[in-house]
């Protein structure tokens, strides 16, 4: 895996047991637009692989969000909804209304287990086609589409003894067959992009996408969600139309007014569909991280261009990117958080100088500032290495953000903000950024926390994965 050059192992902070009165910042009431936290912190969306295979709430995925939302979080974000009606694995969907009744049980499960505490969101999501890894004489035999150009460079017609030639080439002469995207396809397993306007349902993603967000958004009301998050960011199809890498010369892409373009169309389409006062908001990259990438100032122009649109929240995040993943294992898709981007997405305790703790809070405060000066007052959420109250608060106090959202540190305990509200900061699990729960992400496998997974295994009421060795939910 890959690690920064300066290789640091750093230590989780632990709070002292004083931490945080009730009425500091990060537990003062705020409302936000369209809605009111009770506290400023947010559980981002992080895909928990606890649904059934064709994308139905199960039993699994209300007990880990009952969990959460004990810990009374001012809002819980629903890990990311397809909303295409195609198969996706073990992944949510609002992609058709028979989705609909077992997203409202999740919403009650967690109003319920929060006394009516935390606000409820759903991420909505688009993603494109990517194939797993293949094997070096499968692909050369079945998935490469052999062309003329492949008849030219070899001087022969014959399809299957340009293939068993192909099989039998040293790398070095299989270099000057292929061209980069047959390379990659071979070396990382195929990936569409947005910019393969050759194909068909790629050149018509503008004219299909603000219908289908919108229809999911819609079932997201009727289902009960307080509002929705549209995923603007990381690897997905969203976050691609918006970077700077978006080359499209049909005036979906090379500009920012055209890289926008179909952010804002999404954004209309969604606020058309479910009324002007459901909120609506998105998750952004303050920054792509990636070489020719979007900057911290594109991020700034696009969120003043959303904000003027009446988005309603803007959830900052960054990186974690296809672009500089690390090549996987033959059988296995690449994994957008595996390289440097993916690092300043998810980082982990071995680190660079700067250390894995708040690592998007600067770009977040310079988003938030340009907003500010622009006459907006759309509340910003920052992500990103958040795992103390007193980091919390300090970002509340010096203008990063109005609410700070952290994932890995509800995971590790999930009240832990109630305890330091109780002043009971030294009994919390503490994340220690192992990134023990990225991996079993990356794997699709359920989505635990080593602090607590093997612990009191035999207890009454505990679920366990399916092997048995792990606990499903952090012990009350």
């Amino acid at each position: 895996m890959w690690k920064p050059s300066d290789r640091i192992q750093w230590q989780s902070h632990a709070p002292a047991a004083s931490a945080a009165a009730a009425d500091s910042p990060l537990f003062r009431p705020v409302t936000v637009n369209r809605f009111a936290l009770k506290t400023r912190s947010w559980y981002p969306a992080v895909v928990s692989w606890r649904a059934s295979e064709d994308g139905h709430v199960t039993p699994s995925t209300l007990a880990w969000y009952r969990r959460i939302a004990m810990g009374r979080p001012g809002a819980i974000v629903v890990e990311a909804a397809g909303i295409r009606d195609i198969p996706s694995g073990p992944l949510l969907r609002l992609s058709h209304d028979r989705y609909v009744a077992g997203m409202a049980e999740l919403v009650a499960t967690i109003r319920q287990a929060s006394g009516g505490e935390t606000k409820v969101f759903v991420q909505l999501i688009d993603f494109l086609n990517i194939r797993r890894r293949p094997e070096p004489d499968r692909f050369l035999t079945r998935f490469l589409v052999i062309t003329d150009r492949h008849r030219a460079l070899l001087g022969e017609t014959d399809d299957t003894i340009i293939r068993d030639r192909l099989k039998n080439m040293s790398r070095a002469e299989l270099e000057t067959i292929l061209d980069l995207r047959e390379r990659e396809a071979l070396d990382y397993g195929a990936r569409e992009r947005i910019t393969d306007v050759h194909l068909p349902w790629i050149k018509d993603l503008p004219d299909v996408l603000p219908d289908l967000f919108a229809n999911a958004a819609l079932r997201a009301r009727d289902a009960g969600f307080d509002g929705v998050e549209l995923h603007y960011a990381h690897a997905y199809t969203m976050a691609s139309f918006l970077s700077a890498l978006n080359t499209r010369g049909d005036g979906w892409g090379q500009t920012r007014e055209g890289r926008v373009r179909l952010a804002e169309a999404v954004l209309d389409s969604v606020r058309d569909r479910v009324g002007p006062d459901y909120p609506v908001g998105c998750r952004l990259l303050a920054e792509e991280c990636i070489a020719g990438g979007s900057t911290v100032e594109d991020a700034a122009w696009f969120s003043g261009r959303l904000a003027a649109r009446g988005l309603d929240f803007l959830s900052l995040s960054r990186g974690g990117k296809f672009e500089d993943a690390l090549q996987p294992r033959v059988g296995e898709a690449a994994y957008p958080y595996t390289g440097p981007s993916g690092y300043e997405c998810i980082p982990h305790a071995i680190s660079d100088s700067f250390g894995p703790f708040g690592r998007n809070a600067k770009a977040s405060r310079f988003i938030r500032a340009q907003l500010r000066s622009a006459g907006f007052d759309t509340p910003v959420i920052c992500a990103g290495g958040v795992h103390t109250v007193e980091m919390a608060e300090t970002m509340l106090a010096d203008g990063t953000s109005d609410v700070v959202a952290s994932a890995r540190q509800f995971m590790a305990d999930p009240d832990w903000l109630l305890k330091a509200r109780a002043g009971r900061a030294d009994s919390m699990r503490v994340c220690k950024y192992t990134n023990y729960c990225e991996g079993l992400d990356q794997k699709h496998k359920a989505v635990t926390c080593r602090l607590w997974d093997r612990t009191a295994l035999n207890s009454p009421d505990t679920r366990l994965c399916a092997d048995g060795k792990r606990r499903l939910e952090a012990p009350v």
